[in-house]
């Protein structure tokens, strides 16, 4: 269905003083590996994410947390979300996550860019100096 070599590499589903199924772990597993489509391509290759969920006892009755540990080049990017529903979680944490990493990869590419101008006004202005 997807192409293995695009998807964020490992993925790390763990349960805190909860026990994860077979299907919500395959849950889990596909809404986190597509986040890879909002990554730099640099970073699609080196990217692992970390997923934990907890059941978390209140006084208003039980709630489930999902938070999402994701480790790009350079950043640590955390999503956290706590509904009564546990996919609503991960798909809450999902949509924070979308946000991050947009927010990462426009930084990413204002860097390149600064640099490709910077790049292209010193070599401007160093033949403009040679043919004078």
């Amino acid at each position: 269905m997807y192409n293995k070599d695009t998807m964020i590499n490992l993925v790390t589903i763990t349960g805190v003083k909860y026990t994860v199924d077979e299907a919500t772990k395959k849950y889990v597993a596909r809404k986190i590996s597509r986040l890879d489509r909002y990554m730099p391509r640099h970073a699609r290759q080196s990217a692992s994410a970390e997923v934990l969920l907890k059941e978390v006892n209140r006084a208003h009755g039980n709630k489930y947390e999902a938070e999402v540990i994701i480790k790009l080049p350079g950043k640590t990017i955390v999503a956290k979300d706590s509904t009564v529903n546990i996919l609503a979680a991960v798909d809450i944490a999902e949509a924070k996550l979308v946000t991050q990493l947009e927010k990462y990869r426009a930084v990413l590419k204002r860097r390149k860019t600064s640099r490709k101008v910077l790049a292209r006004l010193r070599g401007g202005t160093a033949t403009s100096n040679d043919k004078s």
